[in-house]
């Protein structure tokens, strides 16, 4: 595996997004509200080269798939879009599972097709699912019916936990966004970039002599063709390695190992590096350009922020909500009779 990335951990799973599609979650009254997120950096975007490379998402919205909430695509709100069994699915059907999810999923959906009709054929899954327990009465049974209930019960709950700790629609207003923003600068910080590219020979540090000694080979022989008068960098990538000319795009400084970055550090532009031997293998890379580290401007960050101010205040509305309904009307428990609910293990 190439090494030269440091290992990031990538949000939107297409499981994950397809699975939230089926059911909206249902949080328990007890259960603790979502911690509050911080202002997020914007990562790099590189292009994918080599296995670890966070791969680039994509420019924008598939055409067709925008604004899946609000109903601009091409499908009617009423039209079928699918169809298993004898049930049908709207655009209508779509619209209202993707509302119930958050807008980075919203996101998402709407810029992958692909993930957008996972979703759907999961959903067509869960239909045939259903109409099957029907058929067989099965939700009719004790156990299952109260389940449901449960379900529903909890369901309900949190619904209207949303809608009484629903900021204003004015909230937050402007001084307060600034102060926000001021207090969190050093958050909103996007990193010095590099425009890379690499030639990488492939040499664990655990492998076999024959393939250590192949592998120095290569290595001397790609470093001479680097010192030919006009050697073209990409072509001998390509050679070599054979995928995007050596190309790895714009990686950010907190990406990139360690060892690979000391030497960037001390390159100019279109500078070559001495070969770097990580647990890989060997790394030579060529920089193409860079980028300066920046703050990101309140203008950049604006709706991210508001997003993030209103979970806040609706979470802080919510404990608040519960505090004041606990005060007035407090639970008593029997503790004595919660300890012998359950038979207690013998010694």
């Amino acid at each position: 595996m190439n090494d030269l990335i440091t290992r990031m951990v990538r949000p939107g799973r297409i499981t994950a997004i397809a699975a939230a599609l089926l059911c909206v979650p249902v949080v328990a009254l007890g259960q603790t509200p979502p911690t509050s997120l911080r202002p997020a950096q914007a990562p790099a975007k590189p292009k994918p080269a080599h296995p670890g490379v966070v791969a680039q998402p994509p420019a924008g919205p598939a055409a067709g798939t925008q604004d899946l909430t609000t109903g601009k695509t091409a499908a009617g709100r009423g039209d079928v879009v699918a169809r298993v069994g004898n049930s049908n699915v709207s655009a209508d059907d779509i619209r209202s599972y993707v509302a119930a999810l958050g807008p980075r999923d919203q996101a998402a959906l709407a810029q992958d097709p692909a993930l957008l009709s996972q979703a759907v054929r999961m959903l067509l899954a869960n239909r045939l699912v259903l109409q099957e327990l029907l058929a067989k009465k099965w939700d009719q049974q004790q156990s299952v019916a109260a389940q449901l209930d449960r379900v529903r019960e909890s369901a309900l709950v949190e619904l209207y936990l949303q809608s009484a700790s629903t900021p204003p629609t004015n909230f937050p207003g402007e001084d307060e966004l600034q102060k926000v923003y001021d207090a969190n600068r050093s958050a909103l910080l996007v990193p010095r970039q590099f425009q890379l590219a690499q030639i990488f020979v492939a040499a664990p540090k655990d492998a076999d002599k024959a393939t250590e000694d192949n592998a120095n080979k290569s290595l001397n022989e790609i470093q001479r063709q680097l010192k030919t008068p006009g050697a073209d960098f990409a072509a001998i990538a390509n050679e070599n390695d054979g995928k995007n000319s050596g190309d790895l795009g714009w990686l950010a400084e907190n990406q990139i190992r360690p060892e690979i970055r000391a030497q960037l550090m001390g390159m100019a532009k279109n500078a070559i590096s001495d070969p770097v031997r990580l647990d890989d293998g060997w790394h030579i890379l060529k920089l193409i350009d860079t980028k300066a580290a920046y703050t990101r401007t309140l203008p950049e960050v604006r709706d991210q922020l508001i997003q993030q101010m209103r979970a806040e205040r609706a979470t802080m509305l919510r404990q608040a909500y519960l505090t004041e309904l606990l005060k007035r009307h407090p639970p008593v428990l029997n503790e004595l009779a919660l300890s012998n609910l359950f038979d207690k293990p013998s010694r």
